[in-house]
């Protein structure tokens, strides 16, 4: 039975939603920040963290024994990438980068987290939710 429609379609959506994220980065960002580079290390990333979510979505949704492992490293990637959104921002960017960990990082992690620890529970829960 595959990952509850609801959790691989957010997977799904947030892998999609990345692609136009990590375009606009790729023209916005500066090429030099402190470091060089600097845009190809977020926009690397961005797309690493997207195909994550896409190869994590399709694990859950085939059932695969080894979605536990690809959520928990989609969930270290996603708090990688809060902590360096917050730790590299500008004063100015500094609220945006918080709230976007707070309201989508950090949340999506705990989701990826728990999928990880017990994927089975996630199951039944989301079964059981089903049946209501």
């Amino acid at each position: 039975m595959p990952l509850p429609r609801w959790i691989t379609g957010l997977l799904v959506a947030v892998a999609v939603a990345l692609v136009p994220w990590t375009l606009w980065l790729t023209f916005s960002l500066p090429s030099k920040h402190v470091t060089r580079h600097y845009d190809l290390a977020w926009v690397g990333f961005d797309i690493g963290l997207a195909a994550m979510f896409a190869v994590t979505a399709h694990a859950g949704y085939r059932r695969s024994p080894i979605l536990p492992a690809l959520a928990a490293a989609t969930a270290a990637m996603l708090v990688c990438d809060a902590w360096f959104d917050i730790v590299t921002s500008a004063s100015g960017e500094r609220v945006e980068a918080i709230l976007e960990a707070g309201l989508a990082e950090l949340p999506l992690a705990a989701l990826c987290a728990f999928v990880a620890y017990d994927v089975q529970r996630a199951y039944a829960s989301v079964d059981r939710l089903r049946r209501r």
